[in-house]
């Protein structure tokens, strides 16, 4: 399990760690360099990274409403909600997956979220396919609240939504 990581928030040393993370994850995430990476988090209402003793295993970014991000799929929700937390990515390295680190990075942020938020809202591919990612969000009580096409219809997302207590 999960018991052997530590969450903790995003520091400038982790720069080049989350890159490789998040790189290695693509096409489920785009791919960033590590100035625009570490830029996005700091954008970030919440910027969280898991540690193991072997370093950085995860991370997840989210966006509160009004953020100055300019993401088609983070606007289709500040759009059309008025308060939520927009998870931008969670990435968990492929060597450390099956150990519930994605489980714990998102019930970090929904405690973070929990009295700022009405909900929780996040995207997953459909074109390209990433059905474990939709079978997870489910099982967390993410429901479809909408679909995208983006990248002049390379990929498609179903956008959901998680109402929070």
């Amino acid at each position: 399990m999960a018991g052997d990581i530590s969450l903790r928030d995003i520091s400038t040393a982790d720069a080049p760690a989350i890159t490789a993370l998040n790189n290695a994850a693509v096409p489920n995430v785009n791919e960033l360099g590590e100035e625009a990476l570490f830029a996005l988090a700091g954008l970030a209402a919440s910027a969280r990274v898991a540690v193991g003793e072997n370093g950085i295993l995860g991370m997840m970014l989210a966006f509160g409403p009004g953020a100055a991000y300019d993401s088609l799929n983070y606007r289709w929700f500040d759009d059309r909600y008025r308060d939520f937390l927009y998870i931008d990515r969670v990435v968990v390295a492929e060597a450390a997956r099956g150990r519930g680190i994605g489980k714990r990075l998102y019930d970090d942020v929904a405690a973070f979220a929990a009295g700022r938020a009405e909900c929780l809202a996040c995207e997953v591919n459909e074109r390209p396919p990433n059905p474990g990612s939709l079978r997870f969000h489910e099982a967390l009580g993410f429901g479809i609240v909408g679909r995208q096409e983006t990248e002049g219809g390379v990929k498609s997302v179903a956008l959901m939504v998680k109402p929070l207590p």
